[in-house]
């Protein structure tokens, strides 16, 4: 990660559920609507053309959205483990569950398929969309709002949406997007110029991750007979609350599954740690620096199984963990206070992955392309996903050794709300995996 961050504006996509006064709703009555291609009209099995845009306020009362987002917390290393048997097994990976919730969610609710909506609704084990659309509305705007004006993580999260411009476009279905979702609802022509759209993406892509994310949809993926393009761009970058002194770094071994090893920078310093030792792994907790910002904490999680070559087994628990318990692997595995630490060193790496999602999650009813970079190093760490869908205080007396010089699972958190920005394993911090 370069030591002077980038310059480049980044957008913070924030989002809320407008209210409609009596009079709003009075002239809605009264405007006349377009006649558009039916294949532009959003309905849900529950709801009218005219509830698209917001939930009522006795429709969110009856959606427990925090439990929900317990679940969906759970989901995320369920879908962890389930991608990495299929196109990551024993290689770096790293992929966003929140971003690739955020772009099934658009999906899902503005899909006129009933059957596409419901395959959604079962991938990611919500009972509606209005559940969806309040776990949505509490990530967008508390989760992952920016939070760098008040001393926290730099935090960018933004919507697009691409439509062909010959089928039309439904007034809700555009107040939807815009006013919901805030994506930024482009008309773009697929039948003529689809390289050129597909280039303007890639662009959009760039642009809201950094530069980090580059080239998300690749040469033919963007046809004259793609309709629409739903795409998600998350950003963060946060400074640790503890950082690591650059004079401590040095170079050491780390631990391959096939016996051998490579020679990578390690980091170390000699504060307490939160750390916990549980049955054949350790978990390291690394809080980002928060400043004012005291409703959210960021952090960053390291599982280290015992075994060398244990992580392959130590992801399968965890996923089968978070699919069965009813308080969650992750929330049951947190340490809780900091610890006197005796050996204590963690590599320094930056992956990139990127994957075809919908095969890898066995997802058939909608196509979906994901992207993720994660770099950690002294000072904090960066990390960038896009999504796009075309169609406590106290010591103990006992040191705890934490070091990550053999494969190990590691995770960015938002610790109030649980919700889970990155997953991804290190097999080998020499080697940036991509695909």
């Amino acid at each position: 990660m370069a030591p002077t961050e980038k310059k480049q504006k980044l957008s913070t996509s924030e989002t809320v559920s407008p209210s409609l006064s009596k009079t709003d709703l009075k002239k809605k009555k009264k405007t006349k609507k377009k006649k558009v291609s039916k294949s532009l009209i959003t309905t849900s099995p529950s709801h009218s053309e005219k509830d698209l845009v917001t939930l009522s306020p006795s429709l969110i009362s009856k959606v427990d959205v925090e439990k929900a987002m317990k679940k969906q917390n759970d989901v995320a290393m369920f879908l962890a483990e389930k991608v990495i048997s299929a196109v990551a097994e024993n290689s770096n990976f790293v992929f966003s569950p929140a971003s690739i919730n955020a772009a099934l969610t658009m999906v899902a609710v503005s899909s006129p398929d009933e059957t596409l909506r419901s395959s959604i609704l079962s991938f990611l084990r919500s009972y509606s969309v209005d559940e969806l659309k309040a776990v949505f509305s509490e990530i967008a705007t508390i989760v992952l709002a920016d939070g760098s004006a008040s001393g926290g993580p730099k935090i960018s999260n933004v919507n697009g949406v691409w439509l062909e411009q010959s089928l039309g476009v439904d007034p809700s279905l555009k107040d939807l997007f815009e006013n919901f979702f805030k994506a930024t609802c482009a008309l773009v022509d697929f039948r003529f110029k689809a390289e050129e759209v597909r280039e303007e993406v890639n662009a959009w892509a760039s642009r809201h991750t950094n530069g980090l994310i580059k080239d998300i949809l690749l040469p033919g993926m963007v046809t004259s007979d793609t309709d629409r393009i739903y795409g998600n761009a998350l950003y963060f970058k946060g400074t640790w609350e503890q950082k690591f002194p650059k004079s401590l770094t040095s170079d050491l071994e780390f631990h391959l599954l096939n016996g051998g090893s490579v020679t990578v920078p390690f980091m170390r310093n000699n504060k307490n740690q939160y750390v916990e030792q549980y049955e054949g792994f350790k978990v390291l907790k690394l809080p980002f620096r928060q400043s004012g910002d005291i409703n959210r904490q960021y952090s960053m999680y390291f599982y280290l199984p015992d075994a060398k070559d244990g992580l392959s087994s130590l992801v399968k628990r965890v996923a089968s963990s978070s699919s069965s318990s009813t308080c969650g692997f992750l929330d049951s595995h947190t340490p809780r206070k900091q610890v006197e630490v005796g050996q204590f060193c963690i590599p320094k790496f930056k992956i990139e992955f990127g994957f075809e999602a919908s095969s890898a999650l066995n997802l058939d009813s909608v196509s979906l392309r994901h992207k993720a970079l994660v770099e950690i190093d002294e000072d904090g760490a960066e990390a960038a996903a896009v999504t796009v869908s075309c169609g406590g205080r106290g010591f103990s007396g006992k040191r705890i050794d934490f070091v990550a010089n053999h494969p190990f699972l590691f995770m960015i958190r938002e610790d109030k709300t649980g919700t889970v920005l990155f997953v991804g394993q290190i097999f080998d911090p020499s080697k940036s995996a991509s695909a």
